[in-house]
């Protein structure tokens, strides 16, 4: 017992692991997730419904959205963001992991392309006059898989084309404390129908200003699972250093994704990136 403590607790280096496939395709965690992005009134999985609404509007004004502009949503979900662009354009393209997600947007929207599997796999001969990824889900990324990313927007953006992202800031980095949390059934069964215990560490990396949640599950049947759930935190300046590295630039730069106001204090920001 004291071993599997002791491996529970040690600090793990900066994105030695990645369990994306864990969490969104665990036939038990993914529908969990799904009723967090359904949910209107809670900013989960997914923002609250309000909020889409408001940054929906937004985009369409902002990037000046009609009907052939061609958009494509990294990590769309179960299509929140999707069913309303599909109302502006009739070329909507949705990327996720969740086959449950992707599921139900495809049930809800069938006019828009939903591709499941990894974004960072994704091929398209159509280039794009917008993509977003949203919910900072660039940020759970490692170095490299953002770069990857990076260069791949690069090379689906059209002429002129725009990509939409939000990143946690500084801020945010700075509100957020090492711990460690043993509890049954934690978050209310999210992690099986079972009975289990959860031990959650929270380590942070000031030298990259990296946070790690990480949670080891222990099931009534036996079952184990480890989930690294990693948070990148960026000021301007250090985006705009790893933007650039990859042939991209920052031209414009927001509280969030409904176009507010950038100030020093939010624990998020959003930018547009165009082809350097």
């Amino acid at each position: 017992m004291y071993q599997t403590l002791k491996r529970i607790n040690t600090r793990p280096q900066p994105y030695s692991a990645y369990t994306a496939e864990t969490l969104w395709n665990d036939p038990h965690t993914s529908k969990k997730m799904l009723e967090y992005h359904l949910n209107p009134d809670i900013n989960a999985a997914s923002r609250s419904q309000a909020f889409i609404d408001r940054s929906v509007t937004w985009i369409a004004r902002h990037f000046g959205l009609h009907r052939a502009s061609r958009i494509c949503d990294f990590g769309c979900g179960p299509g929140l963001y999707t069913s309303q662009f599909a109302a502006l354009s009739g070329h909507v393209t949705g990327l996720d992991f969740s086959v449950s997600s992707l599921a139900y947007a495809k049930a809800h929207t069938p006019e828009v392309n939903y591709v499941q599997g990894n974004y960072l796999d994704f091929e398209s001969s159509m280039p794009f006059d917008l993509i977003t990824m949203i919910m900072c889900d660039f940020c759970a990324l490692s170095p490299e898989q953002r770069a990857r990313l990076l260069q791949k927007f690069r090379t689906l953006l059209a002429d002129g084309g725009s990509v939409l992202l939000d990143v946690y800031s500084l801020n945010a980095y700075d509100k957020r404390t090492e711990q460690a949390i043993y509890e049954r059934n934690q978050l209310n069964g999210f992690w099986s129908e079972q009975n289990y215990f959860a031990f959650v560490n929270t380590f942070k990396y000031d030298e990259v200003n990296v946070v790690l949640d990480r949670y080891h599950i222990y099931v009534k049947d036996g079952q184990q699972k480890e989930v690294y759930n990693w948070f990148q935190h960026y000021s301007y300046e250090t985006l705009t250093t790893e933007v650039e590295a990859n042939g991209l630039a920052i031209s414009e730069c927001f509280a969030n994704v409904a176009g507010d106001p950038f100030h020093g204090t939010c624990d998020e920001f959003a930018v547009v990136l165009k082809r350097a």
